[in-house]
């Protein structure tokens, strides 16, 4: 009887999605029983996931249903002739669903992943794909198949269709709320979820195990969320063409262009019992050039300014690119994200979102990360589950500070409450706090407003030293205060004598540095990526100011090597503690925004446009102009030929830096 209140094109747009459903949930049944590794249980979880993704796309087609029979001349049980449509209409559909999920499956036979944008790429030899395909699978029976179960679906479509018509010809019912109630719902599953962000790929990845990431996963979704990526796959010819150059320069132990090995193993025989804890602080928007270390007379960062005085400081440390999600990849894999533009970061391409990480040699350590707000920003979280063993995730829903703003709680609840976490842990622990503070909308919290005190300073000034505005500089201060606020809290606890404090910078921001740095900083914006690097750790290292170049992805390798930790490095990120390498530092640069690349050294920026091909060749300790000779020119050559191979080998890195499980 209730059903029976719902209109009849409802219920037949139902009972079309319910049609689907069952055939999709099927293949996830047939995908499970062949790829299943052996000894591991059923999930449970990832079949619940999957189930989203399935009621996403079904409500996606439930949507266009419902609005194409908004029109009176496709409405199949008012107008007879539109019947022939959309009989057509779902079983070309339909036809698509099984091709898409039959090539989904073989295609995971094959490479171990699920159907993505990157088939694409087998069109452009489409003979030799197509002949490799029939050598290695029964693709005759596997079409015989399709039109099978397709005809059987084609007949299935169209009795219910002619039920549902006979019914709405005795019905008098012309309008119903249930309209109303079912788009929305409809709509609902289409979002996926309740909250900030819609239902992602990523979120498939938050089940902490690939295998039940991909099983959850259903083609449509891992297809369309790549396809955007189609275009940034590693040409192998150039990463085989600049393999001996790149073994060279991050000093490949055991080289082997064939197989393009690039693993380096590093272990240590006087590594002691004692296992100091590590904290990586991922700075919002900590751009140099407005810092107190940089000499900027505002004196902005006065407390963190001392902290780099006690520690081993780097300043001239430089992210990759821009911005907070392609920083905190960086940090995180120790490669540079050189996919797409700034809408198209690795962290969002399901096809790189499996990395292997020196943070999982940490072996007997908790790992944390700490993020004041929503973790499925930019799909990080689906970055951080999948990759990170056992970790402890906490977001704005875990703390008991309430949201600020929409990046989540203030910096310094979510630093005091990190520290009240970590001080009763009872083993070593791993710990990545990722602020946000200094970002629009600069909102200081009122409860903050006693101890910190705004400034005031005249226009001219704060143009001058670097600031768009008054807001914006009083940010920068404010995550002074909460780097302040933070130390002076762990000090009290006893984990504090046996950690590393490492802080860097997420990116840096475009502007005008010249008041402390020559011309080029602001005309080739090396402001955008030029960030802070502090190590503290005053029972480990010897305070120390290091002018060399370095990277974001130097981070995490040498934290290894300086806890004498044994680790795997199939990286690009080298370790800044090693006294013993001859090998001169750069730091690798690519602006997506203007599609340069580039390296900096201790005395030049050598830079290069991808579409157009024009190098230049500038200085960063002086405004003198390079003059072309036999000495710059050759330095120009050399640094051309390492920026394209450092180029090159990236990207391959970004799709062949997969997790050893």
């Amino acid at each position: 009887m209730f059903l029976k209140r719902i209109p009849a094109l409802l219920r037949w747009i139902l009972s079309v999605q319910l049609i689907f459903l069952v055939i999709m949930t099927v293949f996830r049944f047939l995908f499970y029983f062949r790829y299943n590794p052996s000894g591991k249980p059923f999930s449970g979880s990832a079949f619940l996931m999957g189930f989203r993704f399935d009621i996403k796309f079904v409500c996606i087609l439930g949507v266009a249903m419902l609005l194409l029979c908004s029109l009176p001349f496709l409405n199949p049980l008012r107008n007879k002739t539109a019947q022939k449509i959309w009989s057509a209409l779902l079983l070309l559909v339909f036809i698509l669903t099984i091709l898409f999920y039959t090539v989904d499956y073989f295609y995971f036979d094959y490479l171990q992943q699920r159907l993505n944008a990157s088939i694409l790429n087998y069109f452009s030899d489409a003979g030799i794909s197509l002949n490799m395909a029939m050598e290695s699978y029964p693709v005759f029976k596997v079409l015989l198949g399709v039109i099978i179960i397709s005809s059987m679906a084609g007949y299935i479509f169209n009795k219910v269709l002619v039920k549902y018509q006979q019914e709405q010809a005795i019905s008098k019912r012309k309008f119903s709320i249930s309209y109303i109630i079912i788009f929305l719902l409809f709509a609902l599953g289409v979002f996926g979820k309740i909250g900030q962000f819609n239902l992602r790929w990523s979120d498939a990845f938050s089940l902490t195990d690939n295998f039940k990431a991909n099983l959850s996963l259903n083609p449509f979704q891992s297809f369309f969320s790549t396809l955007n990526f189609k275009d940034t796959r590693p040409d192998i010819k150039k990463v085989r063409n600049a393999y001996s150059l790149m073994a060279g320069y991050l000093e490949v132990q055991q080289p082997d262009s064939v197989h393009l090995y690039y693993e380096r193993n590093y272990s240590f025989a006087n590594a002691g019992a004692n296992h100091p804890n590590v904290v990586v602080v991922i700075c919002e928007s900590f751009s140099m050039y407005r810092s107190s270390m940089s000499g900027n007379p505002l004196n902005t960062t006065p407390y963190f300014n001392e902290l780099c005085k006690k520690g081993v400081f780097f300043d001239r440390c430089f992210t990759p690119s821009y911005p907070t999600a392609r920083g905190v990849w960086a940090t995180l894999t120790s490669l540079p994200d050189v996919l797409g533009d700034n809408n198209r970061s690795a962290s969002r391409n399901p096809e790189v979102v499996n990395q292997q990480l020196i943070m999982n040699d940490f072996k007997g350590y908790d790992k944390f990360y700490f993020l004041g707000g929503d973790p499925t920003w930019a799909n990080i979280k689906g970055l951080l589950l999948n990759n990170i063993d056992s970790l402890h995730l906490y977001s704005q829903e875990n703390f008991k500070a309430k949201k600020l703003n929409v990046w989540g709680i203030d910096d310094k609840n979510l630093f005091l409450e990190a520290n009240n976490l970590l001080a009763k842990e009872q083993q070593p622990f791993f710990a990545i706090i990722q602020t946000a503070d200094n970002h629009r909308p600069y909102t200081i919290p009122e409860e903050d407003l006693g101890l910190f005190k705004k400034v005031t300073y005249p226009e001219d000034s704060i143009h001058k030293y670097g600031f768009e505005n008054i807001d914006q500089l009083n940010a920068f201060r404010y995550t002074d205060f909460c780097y302040q606020q933070f130390f002076e809290a762990a000090k009290k606890e006893k984990y504090f004598a046996n950690t590393v404090f490492i802080f860097v910078g997420d990116h840096g921001i475009a502007g005008d540095a010249k008041a402390t740095y020559p011309a080029s900083w602001t005309e080739q914006r090396l402001s955008s990526e030029h960030v802070p690097l502090l190590f503290y750790a005053p029972a480990l290292v010897q305070p120390k100011l290091v002018h060399a170049a370095c990277s974001q992805i130097d981070i995490m390798p040498s934290v290894a090597s300086l806890l004498k930790v044994t680790y795997h490095n199939n990286s690009m990120g080298r370790n800044l503690f090693d006294t013993t390498s001859t090998i001169e530092k750069y730091a690798f640069i690519i602006d997506h925004e203007t599609k340069n690349i580039g390296l900096v050294d201790s005395q030049y920026y050598f830079l290069k446009n991808l579409k157009t091909k024009k190098a230049s060749l500038v200085s960063v300790i002086n405004n003198d102009a390079i003059l072309p000779s036999q000495k710059t020119d050759s330095i120009k050559n050399k640094l051309s030929h390492l920026t394209d191979a450092y180029y090159e080998t990236a990207r391959y890195l970004l799709f062949n830096n997969k997790r050893k499980r």
